[in-house]
């Protein structure tokens, strides 16, 4: 539902003083508290390779410091007992971005809550629970110490897989990438939760511009390797709402009042926290929601924890509206318009046109596009409407660089179509995080332009050498297999790959079981 006059998220605030003032004052509550650990955590910072660059081309520097979560134990409803509840953020991933807002130092805590049917029974329950959760944690540094002696090892030796072997510039470290895709299939465990019923709830479009969301959501569903169906073996734990579909049957059509997406969301977790300890025991930290409706972002706001501690796998996955790469993961948008995707395209020498875009004239960089490109260069073919008769995908199949650019959003469907059809993908963007970031190495197989340069676009893609654009293109092949949609899903695909991002932030947080 892509409108123009949908609400900025800042102007959603402003506009709402009353929600403000109740936003402020739970903040301090429950945000996490940044407060750098030992110095043994900055050798540790990064397991495949430093960022760095201009946020356009998306990549920004590494976090400088771990953070530290401090709760109450117990927390409303879930059941808990007494003392402190902890959980580290460490980043030894190379995600992109510091947290865009620093919360505030961690105050004294009240009481643990004393809750009704407290007894020593529920004592040795929650015990044999944090042992559990012991269990589990040794799991994961087991899982961090193997991947980082993968970027450590200077002798690598080749890993055994049956499926495929990632290898090349197109990865920013393919052998410790692969290490750690092992390692998730070995033992990744994710939890959905089964509250709710559709459509709200476990469901979602496979047929539009939202196909990812409800694809990966029906994935989720048929599960069996990675999912179990006992929340203490749980790694991450699933919140399997649909904003698709909550908008769909919520909201009369053309409205953007965000209030009742936003009280079901709350509602939702108000369930799930106060049926299960799960969600109490990290604050929402294990815990995942995925979202490729415009309106994902501004769901989440409706719990605090939910927006500032849980990971978000998001298709707007902008920067500017507190998208944060060393929580979040960004979810690839693709329009399925069939329940047959056909891949593949020409060489090089079978694409006569130099750059190719058809779209919109909508947000803040696509009528630069326009302004300065339609209808004006044959070899740079860009285009507010496509004549009738005249085909979308034959053309980005002649054209050897696919133009995506932001429109109301940041994320665009032409980076997977472009992929597909095996077209070098030419990004134009501000605040975008590109999918995959922490493993794939985006200037090996596409072009980051800044808006800055829209009127020097054909000079930066007549400066690519044929030879050079062959290999950008031979790798497009390559890194195709990661945004494959499959029913059902094969190994390295896009529903794999958006688990082993999950898995990645995971590995990033330590929760210590209840002292």
């Amino acid at each position: 539902m892509r409108d123009s006059s949908s609400p900025n998220f800042y102007t959603f605030w402003s506009t709402r003083s009353s929600s403000l003032v109740v936003f402020c004052i739970l903040v301090p509550l429950v945000l996490v508290s940044l407060v750098v650990l030992n110095s043994d955590s900055k050798t540790s910072s990064l397991w495949y390779t430093s960022f760095s660059g201009h946020p356009s081309e998306g990549v920004h520097p590494p976090l400088n410091s771990s953070a530290l979560i401090y709760a109450s134990g117990g927390g409303g409803g879930g059941g808990g007992g007494e003392g402190e509840r902890r959980v580290f953020f460490e980043p030894i991933a190379s995600f992109i971005s510091p947290p865009l807002v620093s919360a505030p130092s961690p105050a004294p805590q009240p009481a643990a809550p004393v809750f009704e049917g407290s007894s020593p029974n529920n004592t040795r329950r929650a015990r044999r629970k944090d042992t559990k959760l012991e269990r589990l944690e040794l799991g994961l540094a087991r899982a961090r110490a193997a991947i980082k002696e993968a970027v450590r090892n200077p002798n690598r030796t080749a890993l055994v897989d049956k499926d495929y072997v990632p290898k090349g510039p197109v990865y920013r470290n393919a052998y410790a990438f692969h290490k750690s895709y092992l390692e998730m299939e070995k033992l990744f465990k994710v939890y959905v939760y089964q509250e709710g019923e559709p459509p709200i709830f476990h469901d979602g479009p496979c047929k539009s511009i939202y196909s990812t969301e409800g694809f990966f959501i029906n994935s989720m569903d048929m599960e069996s390797r990675l999912r179990t169906r006992d929340p203490d073996r749980a790694h991450v734990f699933f919140l399997p709402f649909s904003v698709v579909r909550m908008v769909q049957y919520i909201y009369p059509r053309d409205h953007h009042d965000m209030k009742p997406l936003r009280r079901t969301v709350l509602d939702y977790i108000n369930v799930i926290s106060g049926k299960y300890p799960y969600w109490n025991r990290s604050l929402g930290a294990d815990h995942f929601m995925l979202s490729c409706h415009d309106w994902g972002p501004y769901a989440s706001g409706g719990h605090p924890q939910l927006f500032f501690n849980s990971i978000r796998v998001l298709c707007n996955a902008n920067t500017s509206e507190w998208f944060n790469a060393s929580r979040d993961v960004t979810l690839p948008e693709m329009n399925v318009r069939s329940h047959v995707v056909k891949v593949g395209g020409p060489s090089a020498s079978g694409r006569p046109i130099l750059a190719f875009f058809a779209g919109g004239s909508h947000g803040p960089v696509r009528p630069l596009l326009l302004k300065h490109w339609k209808d004006r260069d044959g070899d740079v073919q860009v285009h507010e409407y496509l004549p009738k008769g005249v085909s979308y995908v034959d053309l980005m199949k002649k054209s050897k660089f696919c133009l995506c650019p932001s429109g109301y959003e940041v994320a665009s469907p032409r980076i997977m179509e472009a992929i597909y059809y095996e077209c070098v993908p030419v990004t134009i963007n501000a605040h975008y995080v590109l999918p995959f970031s922490d493993v794939l190495n985006w200037k090996a197989f596409s072009v980051q332009v800044s808006v800055e340069d829209i009127p020097n676009l054909k000079n930066i893609l007549m400066s690519i050498s044929p030879r050079q654009y062959i290999r950008m293109q031979r790798r497009v092949r390559t890194v195709q297999r990661h945004f494959m949609i499959n029913g059902p899903p094969r190994r390295f695909d896009l529903y794999h790959m958006l688990l082993h991002s999950i898995w990645l932030r995971r590995l990033n947080i330590r929760i210590h079981p209840q002292d």
